[in-house]
């Protein structure tokens, strides 16, 4: 039933989004773009926000830079969905650095792989593992993917991060903390607030429909046996709420 309605609203932001669309392609004839549903299911049909990822990019870089040399490194985009940040990266750095991008939706991955030759792509589960070894990444990526997800998936794909990355390497993460409360009832924002992961699960896990809050104290217990670099705490800006930032390094 979710799936019939979320088609059905689909196609019609398709047709009240038909003039933006086309204005976007006659400004950017050279930029390939993944299918329109792909969009919808991960930038909600806007094409100028989807084409910013390089901007995000960026802004994630600036916050590597801080924490690791960026030559030679392995970068992974965890989520990478239709690639709107990968995409990106090896303009960004030199060719010592190699990229990677996963998803478990393997449609996603295809598309990349046809389109986005300078990342190597590879699909992954719901649940660990990923396909790399041991020690193999610099640096790891996920926006907005463990607020998909439930409890157990966490602690899985937190300790899997670990297992794959080197000692020293970085992991950055937005989740939704404190800001995102608002969306909670009583009785959630109270578990909330004693420090419980707080899931809706509506849907099927990994659907952006699926949602996890994270208060602090949940995301500093299920890092326990790693470093916190860095948290940021989000705020609402232009009347939008915005996810915590969280860096951390395997140690």
């Amino acid at each position: 039933m979710i799936k019939c309605m979320d088609k059905a609203y689909f196609y019609l932001m398709y047709m009240k989004t038909y003039g933006k669309r086309k204005a976007f392609r006659k400004a950017h004839p050279d930029f390939v773009l993944p299918p329109a549903y792909f969009i919808y299911e991960t930038f909600g049909l806007n094409y100028a926000e989807f084409y910013k990822g390089k901007d995000t990019a960026e802004w994630l870089l600036s916050h590597f830079k801080k924490y690791k040399s960026l030559k030679d490194v392995n970068i992974l985009d965890w989520g990478c969905g239709p690639g709107r940040i990968i995409r990106h990266m090896p303009s960004l750095l030199d060719e010592s650095c190699s990229f990677y991008g996963t998803d478990y939706n393997k449609k996603y991955v295809t598309w990349c792989s046809e389109n986005i030759p300078e990342v190597t792509f590879r699909p992954n589960q719901l649940e660990p593992p990923l396909p790399f070894e041991d020690n193999e990444l610099d640096i790891i990526y996920g926006i907005s993917i463990f607020t998909h997800l439930s409890e157990s998936m966490h602690y899985a794909w937190f300790n899997e991060f670990m297992r794959v990355l080197k000692p020293g390497g970085v992991l950055f993460l937005t989740l939704h903390g404190k800001v995102f409360k608002v969306k909670l009832s009583e009785t959630e924002q109270q578990q909330f607030d004693e420090g419980h992961l707080v899931v809706l699960s509506n849907s099927k896990e990994g659907h952006r429909t699926f949602g996890a809050f994270h208060p602090v104290p949940f995301v500093e217990k299920m890092a326990a046996d790693s470093r916190i670099l860095e948290f940021v705490e989000g705020v609402v800006k232009n009347g939008k709420p915005q996810q915590d930032i969280w860096i951390f390094q395997k140690e």
